[in-house]
């Protein structure tokens, strides 16, 4: 009986059925039969789970959807129709909008305009995401930086505007150009923002990678009761924080009185080429990104601040008459440290005119016999000179602490030369290094431009200075501090030709 019980602990069946040996036999030939009996028995396999997706339950489906990109979603709607009604759950693309995007408002309001958090990414965020990060307009020589977006239901284009000169310390004013909403409609709704009438109806359209432009439906809205004298008076006062009272120089005027009606004629329409903020590296000498620059009286202008090997570069964002922007204003040499002379002697222009200028004809000397060498060279294997880079030097040795910092020995006491002309005053009395650059000038409409030489001064790790000496001239420069998202390089090789293109914009 208990082999019975055994087996029927393993088997589907009613009862246990006993099979009688012929002619009966002994108790162990019997247990022989039953073990062979047993070994006869297939045992079923216990349950298994489900093998398909098809046989999961609903709320996992909805977990596994919720961690697949957005993009990936539309084609498993296809599939049937169970995958298409879990795809149609807002929880699913309520945690795309804000894992993608960054959406962390209260999306339960949707259900108020009854647009749904599908429909949102769908036909808001994902149909403009290539718009999303950094851009120039195309202002001509004027430039700027755009930055686009995603400000909770809406995406946002913010028109960067640098303070008011001088006070290049302060922060950055930021204009809303347009903006992108799906409150209302089924599709999404542009407007621009620009006028004093508010939003009013606008367009967008991708040109090409990289690439889009806006247009104006309504272009009265930007138009005031007092025209064109009181549009004017109220750019000069927003813009500028002047007055016309306030303008006494006539080359200043006739230089904001261009700069008005240029921009003017890109009211209606306006193209933007996408730009990205630079990469960094560990031995950078200061971390890179944008600033805001002194530039006399073309007031304060927006610089990219990147590094290239042994090479920083300067490159305008927003730009004037006489240099554009995308064109690079500063190059420092970081193997050409210079060590300052005591204030006393600082003080005379002609004593730092020297340094500088002996630097630079130690490099007009150092090239002219690479260039000799080279050709050398080439004539012994008889072939076409080829120009190229100089080896790479390293920077002059800094003292740091265990943090990583300058100690305060090793500050330099910093003044300006007596003849230097500066629209700052507020600059740093002490500076961690200073290197040799040059500065790139031009008459007006980028005529006969030129580099010239310059002493480039780093004050901390969020200022830094050049001192113009054929222009007797000193630019101070402070980091932007605003955080930028969707603005870093797909590789250093794609950001370096987005400078070279940023240059042929302009020129």
């Amino acid at each position: 009986m208990a082999v019975c019980a055994r087996l029927c602990g393993v088997v589907h069946s009613g009862g246990c059925q006993q099979r009688q040996q012929p002619g009966g036999g002994s108790e162990a030939e019997l247990e022989e039969s039953e073990k062979t009996e047993v070994q006869r028995i297939e045992v079923q396999p216990a349950p298994r789970g489900p093998r398909t997706l098809l046989q999961l339950p609903p709320e996992i489906l909805v977990e596994i959807f919720s961690c697949l990109p957005g993009t990936e979603l539309p084609p498993l709607a296809l599939v049937c129709r169970k995958f298409r009604q879990i795809l149609s759950t807002d929880t699913i693309w309520r945690r795309r909008c804000k894992q993608e995007y960054g959406v962390h408002e209260n999306l339960r309001k949707l259900e108020v305009t009854g647009v749904s958090c599908q429909e949102v990414y769908v036909k808001l965020l994902h149909q403009y995401r290539d718009i999303l990060g950094l851009w120039q307009p195309d202002l001509g020589p004027y430039g700027g930086l755009l930055n686009v977006v995603v400000d909770g239901f809406f995406i946002i284009g913010w028109m960067y505007l640098p303070p008011h000169d001088p006070h290049v310390d302060e922060p950055m004013r930021l204009k809303p150009v347009f903006r992108i909403h799906l409150m209302e409609k089924k599709s999404a709704t542009v407007e621009c923002m620009y006028g004093p009438k508010g939003p009013h109806s606008g367009q967008i359209q991708l040109v090409k990678k990289d690439e889009f432009c806006t247009k104006c439906l309504q272009t009265d809205y930007h138009r005031m009761s007092g025209g064109r004298q009181e549009e004017f008076r109220t750019w000069l006062r927003d813009d500028l924080g002047r007055t016309l009272d306030d303008i006494f120089h006539e080359h200043m005027q006739e230089l904001i009185l261009m700069k008005f009606i240029y921009i003017c004629q890109y009211d209606n329409c306006l193209t933007y080429r996408r730009i990205y903020h630079p990469p960094s590296r560990p031995d950078d000498l200061l971390k890179p990104g944008f600033f805001k620059g002194t530039y006399g009286s073309h007031g304060l202008e927006i610089v990219m601040l990147s590094f290239h090997g042994t090479v920083a570069k300067a490159t305008k964002i927003t730009g004037d008459p006489n240099v554009p922007a995308g064109q690079p204003t500063l190059e420092v040499d970081l193997t050409r440290s210079v060590q300052l002379p005591d204030l006393e002697h600082l003080q005379n222009i002609d004593e730092l005119s020297r340094l500088i200028m002996d630097i630079h004809e130690q490099i007009n000397r150092e090239e002219r016999l690479a260039g000799r060498e080279e050709e050398a060279a080439a004539g012994v294997r008889g072939e076409e000179p080829v120009q190229g880079p100089s080896p790479p030097l390293k920077p002059k040795d800094r003292q740091m602490d265990v943090q990583g910092e300058l100690k305060p020995s090793d500050l330099q006491a910093f003044a300006l030369p007596n003849e230097v002309m500066a629209r700052n005053e507020d600059y740093p009395r002490s500076c961690r290094m200073c290197f040799f650059g040059t500065g790139l000038i031009a008459g007006h409409g980028f005529s006969s431009p030129e580099r010239t030489p310059g002493l480039f001064i780093l004050f901390d790790d969020d200022r830094f200075g050049f001192i113009w000496l054929e222009l007797k001239s000193f630019s101070l420069y402070s980091r932007m501090r605003d955080k930028f998202q969707n603005s870093q390089p797909p590789s250093p090789e794609a950001f370096d030709e987005m400078l070279k293109a940023m240059q042929l914009w302009t020129t």
